[in-house]
């Protein structure tokens, strides 16, 4: 696939379901025009971390993104349980999106209750594993017109907003907030931002990956920071009491344009739902995939078919996926997400610090300092967001990798 595509994908990853609902959250913490300071500043905060990421994404031509990078520095047992985690966080997330997605348009379709809504999932997990075995550049195509179709009504929310809006700005007290709602809103808010690391995940099936992956990482995050800040932005301008509006982008499109366009904003959270589920499915096997090709061989899920697509690793995580779609309301799967993407930060950071201060793929010294911040960053949120549960949740899946990691055999 070429740039634009990988561009799609990172923006696909980006801009989710999250977003539709974000900025009441993150108003109730920080409120006013406090709200879009968050957005902005966490992005800004961001953006080292999407440059380590296209540093060393631009020196590995494979799949795996985090998983190679920890391989290449600290050796097979950090890459595989950084793979393995990633794995699990990812066909969980997976899972609970299709659910969410399916209980929210079941009822249109005159599919209520809940055998019902789990035929729909099953059918929708199904239609996407095929959809990904088809190949990259089919993939590619779908994740580029879903990524499109759910810019559009953000997109025509902010240009009617700043055809209609009053020139001046909106201002909010912001002073006299402690450090903590600061903290806890840009947790919120990264995790809004987070999917711009699935780029280098597939890097393996990009032409110029040295130029491409990059190009997309950043850009993509860029882009969602421009993005975000002007629909919050809409939001806080349109809705004083934005901290308790349950659905703040659509609450926001009716006062700027109306109900049709509030209809449309709507409609566009399952599309972006849509998009994420594919982009998810893509991705996820090639974490699986990605862990089977070190030092230690599992199953042959490591196996690559002539289309691009790791065949038996996407079988695999087909089974997983259907499995737990079917088990009913999945809210809580998203417990492992948080801190598997946090791990992800941190080992690509130290990865890049360690390969950088050893001068191998062609990095320096002056690369480790990328690593810094993304660190930094990484230790703040783990340690005033991450509840018990998700370190709970996270021991689970490290005990379980370890145990993984011992049933694999070196490979010969």
């Amino acid at each position: 696939m070429g740039p634009f595509q990988l561009l799609a994908l990172g923006v696909n990853g980006i801009v989710g379901v999250g977003i539709f609902f974000a900025p009441a959250e993150v108003a109730a913490r920080t409120p006013g025009m406090g709200a879009v300071l968050a957005f902005a500043l966490t992005g800004l905060a961001l953006v080292p971390v999407a440059l380590a990421f296209a540093v060393l994404g631009r020196r590995f031509d494979s799949d795996g993104g985090p998983v190679v990078f920890a391989r290449a520095a600290f050796g097979e047992r950090v890459a595989f349980l950084v793979g393995w985690v990633a794995y699990v966080s990812a066909f969980l997330s997976t899972s609970a999106v299709v659910v969410g997605l399916t209980q929210a348009v079941a009822p249109s379709l005159g599919m209520e209750g809940a055998v019902g809504q789990r035929v729909l999932a099953s059918v929708l997990v199904t239609v996407l594993a095929g959809i990904v075995a088809s190949g990259i550049q089919v993939s590619a195509r779908t994740w580029t017109a879903l990524t499109v179709l759910k810019l559009l009504p953000l997109a025509a929310l902010l240009i009617v907003f700043a055809a209609v809006s009053a020139p001046a700005p909106v201002v909010a007290p912001t002073t006299g907030l402690a450090d903590s709602a600061w903290l806890r809103a840009g947790l919120a808010v990264m995790f809004a931002y987070q999917g711009f690391e699935i780029v280098p995940v597939i890097a393996g099936q990009v032409r110029s990956s040295e130029r491409s992956v990059p190009l997309a990482t950043v850009g993509s995050l860029l882009g969602a920071v421009l993005l975000y800040v002007g629909l919050v932005w809409a939001c806080v301008a349109a809705l004083p009491e934005l901290a308790t509006s349950s659905a703040p982008l659509a609450a926001a499109a009716e006062v700027w344009g109306g109900a049709a366009l509030s209809r449309v904003v709507s409609a566009g959270t399952s599309v972006s739902a849509l998009g994420i589920c594919v982009g998810m499915m893509v991705t996820t096997p090639r974490y699986l995939s990605a862990l089977a090709s070190g030092g230690r061989a599992l199953l042959g899920l490591e196996e690559m078919s002539a289309r691009g697509v790791p065949a038996r690793a996407l079988a695999v995580t087909w089974m997983v996926v259907l499995l737990f779609v079917n088990l009913g309301n999945l809210s809580e799967l998203f417990a492992l997400s948080s801190i598997a993407v946090l791990m992800q930060y941190g080992v690509t950071a130290a990865a890049l610090a360690r390969l950088s201060l050893r001068r191998e793929r062609g990095l320096r010294p002056v690369h480790a300092l990328l690593a810094v911040p993304t660190l930094g960053l990484g230790l703040t949120l783990v340690a005033f967001g991450a509840s018990a549960r998700e370190a709970a949740t996270t021991a689970i899946a490290v005990v379980a990798g370890l145990v993984l990691l011992g049933l694999s055999r070196p490979r010969a």
